[in-house]
C-alpha cells in the first residue's frame, strides 16, 4: 500500500530553507559572500574545493561565528574511518554534514551510533547527519556505466530507505525526487536536502535533475542547497531576496 505523503514541515521560515554553498577558492572570497549573505540565508555550505584550499580551519572560523554549516565532504570509507572522520566534523561544531550512502549500512550505523554517543558524553549539540543517494549529475546512463541498473528514482528510493533504517537524519536527493523520498519513507521529520535547484533564469551548470526553488520546496524539499546562480550574481542579496519571495508563495 503506498503512504500518504506526509505535510511538510511549515514551521521554517524560507530564510532557513536557504544553504548557500561557499564554493570558492579562498577564505577571502568565503568569507565575503558570508558577510553579504549571513542575514538573509539560513546556512552556509562547505565543500570539497574550499576545504581542500583552507582545511578545517575555515569551518571553526566560521562556526565561531555563529554560521550554520553543512560540511559537505561526501565521506566514503571503511566504516571506522568514517566513524572517526564523523566525530571530527561534530568537534568542528558543524550543524550538518553528509557521508556516502553506497558506502553501505554498517558504514551509516557506526557514524551515527558514535556521534550520538560523543555528543551525550560531551553534552554537545549533535550534528544532522545525512545521506547522500544519486548526485545530481548523474542519470541513467551515468549509473549504468558504474554497474547499477536500476532507474535513477527506484535507486534513490531504497538508499534514502536504507539511511533512515540506519538512524541518519535524511538524506541529500535531487529535487525530482524528492516527493517519491517523503512518500517513501513515510515521516515529516525525515530532512530531505535539495542540490540541483536553480532559479527559472539561471542555467543549469553540470546538473542534470534540477527544479526552481519553489518547484522543488513544493516537491517536498526542507533545504534547498544553491551556489553558482547566488554567488556568482553580481546582486547577490537581490537574488536571495527573489529566490526568498518564491519561496514564500509555497509555504
Amino acid at each position: 500500500m503506498t503512504k500518504p505523503l506526509q505535510v511538510k514541515d511549515l514551521s521554517k521560515s524560507s530564510k532557513d530553507r536557504l544553504i548557500i554553498a561557499l564554493d570558492a577558492e579562498n577564505t577571502a572570497a568565503a568569507r565575503d559572500i558570508v558577510s553579504e549573505l549571513r542575514d538573509f540565508v539560513g546556512a552556509f555550505k562547505i565543500g570539497l574545493q574550499l576545504f581542500t584550499a583552507a582545511g578545517p580551519s575555515i569551518v571553526r572560523e566560521l562556526t565561531d561565528s555563529g554560521a550554520k554549516i553543512f560540511l559537505d565532504l561526501k565521506f566514503h570509507d571503511i566504516p571506522n574511518t568514517v566513524a572517526k572522520a564523523s566525530l571530527e566534523a561534530t568537534r568542528l561544531g558543524v550543524w550538518m554534514f553528509n557521508l556516502h550512502t553506497l558506502g553501505g549500512p554498517e558504514m551509516m550505523r557506526r557514524a551515527a551510533e558514535e556521534v550520538s554517543e560523543f555528543c551525550e558524553k560531551e553534552n554537545v549539540k549533535r550534528p544532522n547527519i545525512i545521506g547522500v543517494t544519486i548526485l545530481t549529475s548523474s542519470d541513467a546512463s551515468t549509473l549504468s556505466a558504474v554497474g547499477i541498473d536500476h532507474e535513477v528514482s527506484a535507486e534513490v528510493e531504497r538508499l534514502a530507505l536504507l539511511a533512515m533504517k540506519c538512524k541518519l537524519d535524511g538524506v541529500v536527493a535531487s529535487p525530482k525526487e524528492s516527493s517519491l523520498v517523503r512518500r517513501a519513507v513515510g515521516r515529516s521529520d525525515f530532512m530531505i536536502v535539495t542540490p540541483g535547484v536553480r532559479p527559472a533564469n539561471a542555467t543549469s551548470d553540470d546538473q542534470k535533475r534540477v527544479m526552481t526553488p519553489g518547484e522543488a520546496i513544493g516537491s517536498g524539499s526542507d533545504y534547498l542547497v544553491i551556489g553558482r546562480p547566488v554567488t556568482g550574481a553580481r546582486d547577490r542579496s537581490s537574488v536571495v531576496r527573489d529566490i526568498i519571495k518564491e519561496i514564500d508563495g509555497i509555504n
